[in-house]
């Protein structure tokens, strides 16, 4: 054990994602927030009495801050590896918010940081811990769809700034659909089928400008830095293929959609985006409707696996959603990236292995740690 009691928590980021952080994590018990920090300090203070955390400031002031063990960093990516760093050189574990890096030198300087303090630095996405993904899993895990011999995985929209009202960094470097979306149906991937071994891609844009369509921006242009659409073929290690498509190109919107065949049948898998919803099994006996499976575990979204991983922390025991998968599924966009501008399949260098599914009953609301 390491540790005893539940596990302090900081947040590094107060914007509008941190209200679905902490709806959850302030009523999990195993973990207790405890400081709020933003660039601005008042924002931060807002969030910390909405929320009825005890404390709010300075970064500085949160990693100062001997009782927390975990910094939730909520910031922008282009910040993510340098917030991360300092979290890591004061002692705390990280949780944070894909992606893990924007390249793959500086996840590995984080990979080889975290290592070397004996820190645990640990990025979203969580949605494959929720009941809809694990379900899925567990279905195939039980074969019955038998090997899972190939996928197809797609999203497909008109883009984001029509109802974001402050799209411009998710078309910026670090942005687009790939880097936005693609940790969501990677992961998803690398769960079920294991480590990506080659990629093969192509990609476009097609705007070079865009406009925001709502908010107090709306109307205001801005600059596209990113391709908007990405198509890739992903071959895995130990057999299998993935056609995929990540796309702000279309208007005809396509969410959600992961099938994987194998040997026996297929399976439809819920949004992997979300942490809940249904499976569709096909099989010889039922051809044509399918059958739907419901979800069976946890409901709850976003802090799902900081409280897996304050368990695992206390536990001593490895957590499900490790830095190496968030740094795989970093390389294999870097690689799809670098396959679309050469027009040459690129090998991927990295590995990791799938995580085991969590017990039925595993519900982040249970008081474990008390």
């Amino acid at each position: 054990m390491t540790g005893s009691g539940p596990v302090g928590i900081g947040v590094i980021g107060a914007g509008v994602i941190s209200d679905q952080y902490l709806s959850n994590l302030t009523v999990f018990p195993d973990v207790r927030v405890l400081f709020i920090a933003d660039l601005d300090e008042p924002r931060a203070a807002a969030q910390a009495a909405k929320w009825d955390v005890p404390r709010s400031g300075s970064v500085a002031e949160l990693l100062a801050d001997d009782e927390v063990e975990i910094v939730i960093n909520l910031t922008i990516p282009a910040a993510h590896v340098d917030v991360a760093l300092q979290a890591v050189a004061a002692g705390k574990h990280v949780w944070g918010e894909k992606p893990y890096a924007l390249d793959r030198a500086s996840g590995q300087k984080l990979l080889d940081a975290a290592a070397a303090a004996g820190k645990r630095v640990c990025v979203a996405p969580d949605t494959f811990l929720g009941a809809g993904l694990q379900t899925a899993l567990r279905t195939i895990g039980d074969g019955s769809i038998g090997t899972p011999l190939n996928a197809i995985a797609m999203l497909q929209s008109p883009g984001p700034e029509s109802w974001h009202p402050s799209p411009e960094f998710l078309f910026a470097f670090g942005g687009g659909p790939l880097f936005d979306i693609g940790p969501y149906y990677l992961t998803t991937l690398v769960q079920t089928f294991g480590a990506v071994s080659r990629v093969s891609a192509t990609s476009s844009t097609a705007f070079s400008t865009r406009t925001i369509g709502s908010g107090p921006k709306a109307g205001t242009e801005f600059p596209v830095e990113v391709p908007t659409h990405y198509s890739a073929l992903i071959e895995f290690e130990d057999g299998g293929s993935a056609q995929t498509v990540f796309s702000f190109e279309s208007q005809l919107k396509r969410a959600g959609f992961v099938e994987i065949a194998g040997e026996k049948g297929t399976i439809v898998f819920p949004d992997p985006n979300n942490f809940e919803g249904p499976s569709t099994l096909h099989t010889a006996n039922n051809p044509d409707g399918g059958v739907e499976i419901d979800a069976v575990g946890s409901t709850y979204t976003r802090g799902t696996g900081v409280v897996e991983l304050a368990r695992a922390i206390r536990a001593d025991v490895p957590e499900r959603v490790p830095g190496e998968l968030a740094f795989h599924v970093l390389d294999v966009m870097v690689s799809i990236t670098e396959a679309a501008e050469r027009g040459e399949a690129v090998l991927v260098e990295s590995t990791v292995a799938p995580s085991p599914t969590l017990p039925e009953g595993w519900d982040p609301a249970e008081s474990t740690l008390s």
